[in-house]
């Protein structure tokens, strides 16, 4: 095992020199190369912790070093306890990675000022503004440290960069999309006008001119032609069991965030919407049986987090009773399916991935995703979501009234084999677009209020053939691309209302 002696001031790094000792330790790849010596995991010992230090030096093949603005505890030398771990690892001629907080040089030490200025002189440094930057950048250079040893002949996945993937491939207004997006859920950074190569470079999605995989499966063009397999095939069965013919079946492919975006609608198009109380105005209080950040949760994590190197596609299926959700990969090694429903660490199979997801808004970084899941799906009135370690990962969340040995189902709302002969070929996605249009609404407030993100999607099968069906008009028939082009319910549409 490579050992790695992280330096630092210790009250100012406290929980990031934690984090990093916990998910180096628990990640499913780099646990494999290294082991990390942390001081505060030490037991009581009788010589001086400075004497200790420099011992362990001598017995770590890289120095971590992580600077911000306090210098720290001045020793016997007369330099800090960090200065001097650092001088000794430089003598010891130790592999050396220094990472140093973003602030101004007027917010830090003076004496730490010249501490980095001597550190930049005798190798690169690297700067980061909080925890998962330093986590990307620590990622990064291990990877490589990896490489340049010749301990491993082919990266991770997502760091690896395929041989025809040039930076044609990248779409670089999906990279602007992103930087807004970003911006607004994250603070990110850069902005929209950035270059493209520069939001690459930052996100570490570059290597050596050239995007990885995680680059391509984020911002590409058409990702599926250099991963035929990034792909989510979705199934809605009417009954319990897996079986033709299927009632509906989608095979969705693009990049990542687009993946999650549709097959998350396409999940709440077939599930009943209800609206506990309606006005005139857009604001509408309405939910599905089963709550979009709990199916969004699932999705994410199936995308973000399976195995790219398996052929298999993660599959999602929606049956009368629950929602199946499954994907090509496996819990972090030691990891058990109870451990996802408390507090716990996050350790993200595909590093490079999932940062631009949690910069986007799609996943959280705190390792409450599916604990938050249990929680959202009890409030919700459904028993707790199944995690499953088979060859695949599955998620089984159960609908309302199934899920529990010998409990009757609850009365649903009426779908649409139950709804009145005449409307029978409504289907719920129709349905479901009646039930939130109150008034004079335009198209993005009925996608908003149905919670729904693909805009496709939404007018392949909301829209249109409510519009078809004549249960939905617009305000502006000869004009349907008008500006300010409204939707309001017919008599017809209105009659169907009031059956549901």
């Amino acid at each position: 095992m490579i050992r790695i002696f992280v330096s630092s001031v210790q009250k100012e790094f406290e929980q990031e020199r934690l984090k990093l000792f916990e998910w180096i330790t628990a990640d499913p790849f780099l646990g494999k190369f290294f082991e990390v010596f942390l001081f505060e995991k030490l037991p009581a010992m009788d010589n001086t912790p400075q004497q200790v230090f420099l011992d362990e030096i001598a017995q770590c093949e890289i120095y971590l070093g992580i600077l911000g603005k306090e210098y720290g505890f001045v020793g016997k030398k007369g330099v800090s306890v960090t200065e001097e771990e650092f001088d000794e690892a430089s003598r010891l001629h130790k592999q050396r990675f220094v990472f140093v907080t973003d602030h101004a040089n007027a917010d830090r030490d003076k004496e730490q000022v010249s501490f980095i200025q001597k550190a930049q002189a005798f190798l690169v440094r690297r700067k980061f503004s909080d925890y998962a930057d330093l986590k990307s950048l620590v990622y990064a250079s291990l990877v490589r440290y990896l490489e340049d040893t010749g301990r491993i002949q082919t990266t991770p996945f997502d760091s690896s960069v395929s041989a025809q993937a040039d930076l044609s491939v990248i779409d670089p207004k999906k990279v602007a999309d992103f930087v807004s997006l970003a911006r607004s859920k994250r603070g990110f950074k850069l902005q929209p006008t950035a270059p493209f190569q520069e939001v690459l470079t930052h996100l570490n999605l570059l290597k050596d001119g050239k995007p990885n995989n995680a680059a391509i499966l984020l911002f590409g063009h058409e990702p599926s032609r250099f991963f035929p397999s990034s792909e989510v095939r979705c199934e809605y069965h009417l009954g319990t069991e897996r079986k033709k013919p299927i009632a509906s079946y989608k095979v969705f492919t693009g990049t990542v965030f687009e993946l999650v975006d549709q097959a998350e609608d396409f999940i709440l198009s077939k599930l009943d919407y209800q609206v506990e109380t309606r006005s005139e105005g857009t604001s509408i209080p309405g939910k599905y049986e089963i709550p979009r950040e709990v199916i969004a949760e699932a999705i994410v994590n199936a995308v973000a987090h399976r195995d790219y190197t398996n052929n298999g596609s993660v599959q999602v299926m929606l049956f009368k009773d629950r929602l199946e959700i499954r994907n090509p990969g496996a819990l972090p090694l030691g990891w058990t399916v109870e451990k996802l429903k408390g507090l716990h660490t996050s350790v993200p199979r595909n590093l490079l991935l999932a940062e631009p997801m949690y910069q986007a808004g799609y996943i959280e970084r705190l390792g409450t995703g599916t604990s938050d899941m249990v929680t959202n799906a009890n409030q919700a009135g459904l028993v707790d979501p199944v995690f499953l370690q088979e060859d695949t990962f599955n998620v089984t969340i159960y609908r309302k009234g199934y899920g529990v040995a010998d409990q009757v189902p609850t009365k649903q709302r009426p779908s649409t084999d139950e709804v009145p002969q005449k409307y029978r070929r409504s289907t719920v996605e129709v349905q479901n677009l009646i039930k939130a249009l109150v008034g004079e609404m335009s198209r993005k407030d009925i996608q908003i209020a149905l919670q729904l993100k693909h805009e496709g999607n939404f007018r392949e099968n909301y829209l249109e053939p409510a519009l078809q069906e004549k249960l939905i008009q617009m305000k502006y028939p000869d004009s349907p691309n008008h500006p300010k082009q409204r939707y309001l319910l017919t008599d017809k549409g209105q009659e169907l209302l009031n059956n549901l």
